[in-house]
């Protein structure tokens, strides 16, 4: 087994949606370090959508990503409408891991779904 990358600087990804909330953390190149989900922390169900299962799945992926690989300052990059956002950003600051910008990436479309076809008399 190879060993453990050793970074002071990474990138937390985000994911909130409806259902879930998934976090991978990478380093600044992209290569993953760590990743967790609230369901890989052992919520189920609706228990998966809440932010008190956010902010579980955060605070373990933070740690092992502090503990294993040295990581001392993220760029946070959230996407999604979900309930567990606010809250991953909150455990992300209470982790005592350094904040170096946050943005939303959500995808939003600019043109819509097709139209109706128009009306013919």
């Amino acid at each position: 087994m190879a060993a453990k990358k050793k970074t002071k600087k990474g990138r937390a990804y985000i994911s909130a949606s409806f259902n879930n909330t998934l976090v991978t953390i990478t380093d600044t190149e992209g290569n993953t370090l760590t990743w967790g989900s609230a369901g890989a922390g052992g919520f189920k169900g609706t228990r998966k959508s809440t932010p008190y299962a956010a902010t579980s799945a955060v605070d373990k992926v933070i740690r092992r990503a502090k503990d294993e690989h040295g990581v001392e300052e993220v760029e946070i990059y959230i996407k999604g409408p979900g309930p567990g956002r606010d809250a991953a950003l909150r455990a992300i600051k209470g982790s005592g891991v350094k904040i170096s910008m946050i943005a939303d990436v959500t995808p939003i479309p600019f043109n819509g779904p097709r139209q109706k076809k128009k009306r013919r008399v």
